[in-house]
């Protein structure tokens, strides 16, 4: 399993400006990255055991963060 954290600007890169310019106008948007952002960094630090959790937890994180990927993505393929 891959320990390596998915930021948006890495999991979009061909986007980075249309996500920059969202956060600043789109307060929806900007909700969504930022708890994008911290599930992420959650799964981070459950998958390097910085913070363990248990496997079920682990997961339910990652889908999580896959939601709101999707929800992201859906919002960036419109802009």
């Amino acid at each position: 399993m891959k320990n390596t954290p998915h930021e948006l600007a890495e999991e979009f890169p061909d986007k980075v400006s249309v996500i920059s310019a969202l956060k600043q106008s789109d307060a929806h948007f900007a909700k969504l990255a930022d708890e994008y952002h911290e599930v992420n960094r959650a799964v981070h630090r459950a998958e390097t055991k910085v913070e363990p959790v248990a496997d079920l937890a682990e997961v339910d994180l990652r889908k999580t963060r896959a939601a709101l990927k999707d929800e992201i993505w859906g919002i960036l393929s419109k802009a």
